[in-house]
């Protein structure tokens, strides 16, 4: 049938959905155990929407749950690939991923600590850094003791680290 006898409110809305976090085009989708098990936890969480959406509209409806399965076709994507690093495996005298790492920037009294995640587990408020972000790539094979310098656009902040633990 051609489109132009469909009514206009009878067509589907194509759902919008915002990709995940960024992994660079080639890049391993290295995840922590805790990091592949927040995915499949939100998996959850999305099949449990998909089975029962709190809309009554019909059309409603179904733009919810096709907006659903595309948030579930970009996670199951991620989990496909994800790669659980064993953090027991790590040398635990040089920084790589999994490390959690306690700095000292530049001239700051105060120590700040950070763990080096996923991509998908990123989360600065929680002190959780990528893998693939400046610092953390800058960072690796580091040890204690051992600088580093981030090259910003009006200053070079150091970074020394103080304390690895995995």
């Amino acid at each position: 049938m051609s489109r132009g006898f469909v009514k206009e409110d009878d067509q589907e809305e194509i759902p919008i959905v915002p990709p995940r976090a960024d992994l660079p085009r080639g890049a391993i989708n290295y995840v922590t155990q805790a990091g592949l098990d927040e995915l499949l936890t939100e998996k959850e969480e999305l099949l449990r929407e998909r089975e029962h959406p709190e809309i009554t509209k019909e059309n409603e409806r179904r733009i919810a749950v096709n907006h659903t399965n595309a948030k579930l076709n970009l996670l199951n994507q991620r989990i496909s690939t994800a790669q659980v690093v064993d953090l027991k495996t790590q040398p635990h005298n040089e920084i790589r991923f999994g490390a959690q790492v306690t700095l000292k920037i530049g001239g700051e009294e105060k120590c700040q600590s950070y763990q080096i995640v996923g991509v998908d587990e990123a989360d600065v408020s929680k002190g959780k850094i990528s893998f693939v972000s400046p610092i953390a790539r800058l960072l690796t094979n580091k040890k204690v003791g051992e600088s580093a310098i981030l090259k910003l656009p009006k200053e070079e902040r150091v970074f020394e680290v103080v304390e690895i633990k995995y």
